[in-house]
């Protein structure tokens, strides 16, 4: 099964967070890894907040920075671009959202390019995301 993760799920792959175990028991099982090219400027920041929080030295986080951008040249990842076009449809489809849906663009891309990539399902623990997905027309996916 190819799946798509956002950059929830990417961080779990390279940092013992809460649910790490599952996340990449996931990943073993799939047959491709797929995000949007989004998750790479999120993935840096995610790692700069595990040092600035203090669960990563910084000699940690630039040796998962490095083996993520590996695994990105070995086509572990596949990243999907963002381009002015995608950000169109995420901007027509943010447009009819309930006004009570909390949704960060970062998410609203992530959505868009699962969407777009013809996927179906989206996996994430982020909250948001797991209840804007059925608005993209998209299954959010838990472990």
């Amino acid at each position: 099964m190819r799946c798509y993760f956002d950059t929830a799920y990417i961080v779990k792959c390279y940092v013992n967070e809460p649910g790490h175990r599952g996340v990449r028991a996931v990943a073993r099982r799939a047959s491709g890894l797929y995000s949007s090219a989004w998750c790479i400027a999120e993935l840096a920041c995610a790692f700069h907040r595990h040092v600035r929080e203090g669960s990563l030295t910084q000699e940690q986080a630039i040796e998962l920075r490095n083996l993520f951008l590996s695994d990105l040249r070995q086509g572990v990842w596949v990243v999907f671009p963002v381009s002015g076009q995608l950000l169109l449809q995420v901007e027509s489809a943010t447009a009819n959202l309930p006004p009570t849906m909390h949704l960060r663009a970062g998410d609203a891309v992530h959505l868009v390019t699962a969407r777009h990539a013809g996927f179906s399902e989206i996996w994430t623990n982020d909250r948001h995301l797991l209840a804007a997905a059925p608005h993209f027309g998209l299954t959010g996916r838990s472990v």
